[in-house]
């Protein structure tokens, strides 16, 4: 499957009444603008403002397409589940960029930010993002998200382990 094929996996999460743009087409919108240094929710519509031609081109869309909003881009990055679209990223990842024999890997865990939760209490809440990444390539080869108070990096880091290794 290509990317595209890939995003339509994803599980559609919204009210029908609020779908004014389809799942996969915000979500590839966020990845190309993501990949081309248009970070956070404004810039990402100031993307399908500047790219706007290319991308009907690209997509096969209709010259009347109108594009997701930074509301929207916001909206659908907040409360998406990122556990679809990480299983989709680890099963396109396993089958074009395994991992190579002897090859040197890193793993580290980073906190997402702003998905602390639990403010007042001494033990916060968040969410992490365990990687697998390869010096050799500069690839990422493997993701899990992570909840702190549900389990431990280490714990994570060891399933991972034993999934490269076993």
């Amino acid at each position: 499957m290509n990317l595209i094929e890939q995003l339509q996996q994803v599980p559609d999460y919204r009210h029908i009444k609020g779908r004014r743009h389809e799942l996969w087409l915000v979500l590839l919108l966020t990845l190309l603008g993501a990949m081309t240094g248009y970070w956070g929710y404004r810039p990402l519509e100031d993307f399908t403002v500047t790219h706007r031609q290319k991308l009907i081109e690209l997509l096969n869309l209709k010259p009347t397409s109108k594009f997701p909003s930074y509301s929207t881009f916001r909206r659908v990055i907040k409360t998406l589940n990122f556990n679809p679209l990480t299983d989709l990223f680890n099963t396109w990842a396993g089958m074009t960029v395994p991992a190579n024999p002897g090859e040197r890997l890193a793993i580290d865990g980073k906190s997402i930010r702003c998905t602390v939760t639990d403010y007042n209490d001494s033990y916060q809440n968040f969410i992490s993002m365990v990687s697998v990444y390869s010096h050799q390539r500069g690839i990422v080869l493997r993701t899990q998200t992570m909840s702190n108070k549900l389990e431990s990096e280490i714990t994570v880091v060891e399933k991972i382990v034993s999934e490269f290794c076993g």
